[in-house]
């Protein structure tokens, strides 16, 4: 038996520190073209219809399928700071009763008599930073066409590395004004952008604290 045991730690061990790569998520799979049936042939003339082309325009996406390289330049700073203070007195007293004109004593020392006071004082401060800074480029697809005329583009792009695996995903609107001569657009320009940037493997593991170090920083631990 005990020679079982040592094996099956040493597996559990390695099956732990295994991290399968992250799934694609289907909100960001590349979208194909859609394949439409060429218009009919029209003979009798030099021009057809659908068979058009600039000649002295640029070639932009414009048609589901079609790619955009999106310039990745999101940098983002946060400050916050806040301070407050508070304090409070009271005193109350309460006379002792006489009797005959005279307070009733014991030794000397009145016995009804009494007097409450209390004192509270608070004093709190709080201050957060937060910076954040992402470049680099990911070319997407365009998954949908708006009656507008805007494009809905959609993407990721996944790197394996041999400690692990890392990822960028993207998704958002595009005005077809925004998009430049050479087909790229700034990620400053897209709406309802959606960025994630993230990892798996030892290296990921290593920035991120263990599930024990999680549950003390939880706001549900009580201390």
């Amino acid at each position: 038996m005990k020679r079982l045991f040592l094996p099956l730690v040493l597996l559990g061990l390695s099956a732990c520190s295994m991290n399968p790569p992250a799934k694609p998520d289907p909100e960001f799979v590349a979208i194909r073209p859609i394949v439409s049936m060429p218009p009919p042939a029209e003979d009798g003339s030099l021009y057809q219809a659908g068979y058009g082309m600039s000649l002295f325009s640029d070639r932009k996406a414009m048609q589901v399928g079609d790619l955009i390289t999106v310039i990745l330049q999101e940098r983002t700073q946060a400050s916050k700071s806040n301070s407050a203070q508070s304090s409070k007195q009271s005193t109350a007293e309460l006379p002792g009763p006489t009797l005959m004109g005279r307070p009733i004593t014991v030794n000397g020392v009145e016995v009804f008599s009494a007097s409450l006071g209390s004192q509270s004082d608070f004093n709190g401060s709080g201050k957060a930073q937060q910076s954040n800074s992402l470049t680099g480029q990911i070319t997407v697809t365009v998954s949908e066409v708006l009656p507008n005329g805007n494009l809905i583009v959609q993407g990721e792009k996944r790197l394996s590395l041999t400690e692990g695996s890392e990822h960028i995903r993207f998704a958002g609107i595009v005005r077809p004004e925004d998009v430049r001569s050479d087909n790229t657009v700034l990620s400053s320009n897209v709406a309802n952008a959606q960025i994630i940037y993230g990892g798996t493997g030892s290296l990921a593991n290593a920035s991120s604290p263990g599930w024990l170090t999680r549950i003390f920083n939880s706001p549900w631990w009580p201390f």
